[in-house]
């Protein structure tokens, strides 16, 4: 059984999205057979972040009624062998499709290594179909007091649908503001209520392959895509201290 990953995040604007991309494709290019799930119906944007918008078909709803199984919805990556893409629909769920979402993801688990669900932010009804089909949550805050505060509240939600393992990653990390602040990581953490798994630096390398729609992975010196690197091998259960 692989594992079932759900990046959240308490509100939009963290870079959930193209962390869960970025980290997809470290697992992938490490020899892992990744799925990523788009959860975000209606207004799904992990295909262009990982540059697959004139590749994905098929979406979700498509298995769920019947229309294609598993193998035929899901697309590969162009350029990043064993990463997969399954993207959500342009509509809404009904009740009937967010129970059928969450035993399509569960499904999935048995096929891949690595299931990534891109929750979509904020707390509706996707969202918690997202935590109640994985095993385990990462969330993705800023460190300003007002992420950290939904952060907090969507650790909350994920723990009361029964998730014990939730992680924390502090996103786009500036260390000159947090010295203006009189900030830390650890406040962070301390705000959020979860187990730090790593920080990413800002790094306009990731606004630049957001830019050109193609996953991180492929870019060149860049100090988020290690750092991501990191996240990974430690998800993938790699000893790897995080640096301060």
């Amino acid at each position: 059984m692989g594992h079932i990953i759900a990046v959240a995040s308490g509100k939009g604007g963290t870079g959930k999205t193209t962390s869960t991309a970025a980290l997809a494709s470290c697992l992938a290019s490490a020899g892992r057979n990744v799925l990523c799930v788009d959860a975000d119906a209606g207004m799904k944007n992990l295909d262009l972040c990982l540059g697959m918008s004139d590749r994905a078909v098929m979406d979700f709803t498509d298995v769920i009624h019947g229309r294609c199984g598993l193998e035929d919805a899901v697309a590969a990556h162009p350029d990043v062998p064993r990463l997969f893409l399954l993207p959500a629909p342009l509509a809404p769920l009904s009740e009937e499709e967010l129970s059928g979402f969450v035993r399509l993801v569960r499904f999935a688990g048995g096929v891949f290594d690595y299931v990534f669900i891109d929750a979509p932010a904020g707390l509706g009804p996707c969202f918690l179909a997202a935590g109640e089909a994985a095993d385990r949550a990462l969330i993705v805050s800023a460190a300003e007091p007002s992420s950290c505060r939904d952060s907090a509240r969507a650790v909350a939600e994920l723990r009361a649908l029964g998730l014990r393992n939730v992680r924390l990653i502090v996103n786009r990390v500036r260390r000159s503001i947090l010295m203006g602040t009189r900030q830390t990581l650890d406040d962070a953490v301390d705000a959020i209520g979860a187990r730090l798994i790593g920080y990413v630096p800002e790094d306009r390398h990731v606004l630049l392959a957001s830019g050109a729609q193609k996953p991180l992975i492929l870019s060149k010196n860049s100090s988020a895509l290690e750092a991501f690197q990191r996240i990974a091998g430690r998800i993938d259960g790699e000893s790897i201290p995080i640096p301060f």
